[in-house]
């Protein structure tokens, strides 16, 4: 019994998508850091620096009413906050996380060749002009109201011989 449930386990977790699925959770973890990184080192300083040297990283609001010269000081006091700056923070990272995903998915259904249609199948029946019912093409006479079809040169069949 024990021994089944580790077998299916086992092929469960060889499964090709969930490996591909634990490399792109360990990827996306490694990418999500080089984005905040991105939005705290690259983007926000000039930002906060045209807004008039702000540090958006140290925005809050103390909820208990004692003014704190910064957030750390805030939190070393464990006062309540309202921490507004790492939310701008955390939305300029999804932002760019957005943008480069969707970036990279246009990219890639654009290189990404157009898988050709296949012809459809050569139609083998043609409409019978009495009853318009499909019937085979090389029909002589309909199945369904039994009258007599005109024949093409390439309709005929070869003459039986004895």
């Amino acid at each position: 019994m024990a021994s089944k449930i580790i077998k299916e386990f086992k092929e469960f977790a060889m499964k090709g998508n969930m490996i591909e699925l634990a490399i792109g959770v360990i990827i996306g973890g490694a990418f999500g850091k080089v984005v905040t990184s991105i939005v705290n080192d690259i983007v926000m300083p000039p930002i906060g620096l045209l807004l008039g040297r702000v540090n958006f990283s140290g925005l809050f609001v103390s909820l208990n009413g004692v003014p704190y010269e910064s957030l750390e000081i805030a939190k070393k006091a464990n006062a309540p906050t309202l921490n507004y700056g790492l939310f701008i923070n955390t939305v300029l990272d999804f932002l760019i996380v957005a943008l480069v995903i969707f970036f990279s998915v246009k990219q890639l259904n654009r290189l990404r060749k157009k898988q050709e249609v296949p012809p459809a199948p050569k139609k083998n029946t043609k409409d019978c002009p009495e009853c318009l019912s499909e019937i085979p093409e090389k029909a002589v006479r309909c199945k369904y109201c039994t009258a007599r079809l005109e024949m093409t040169a390439s309709d005929r069949r070869p003459e039986l011989t004895n």
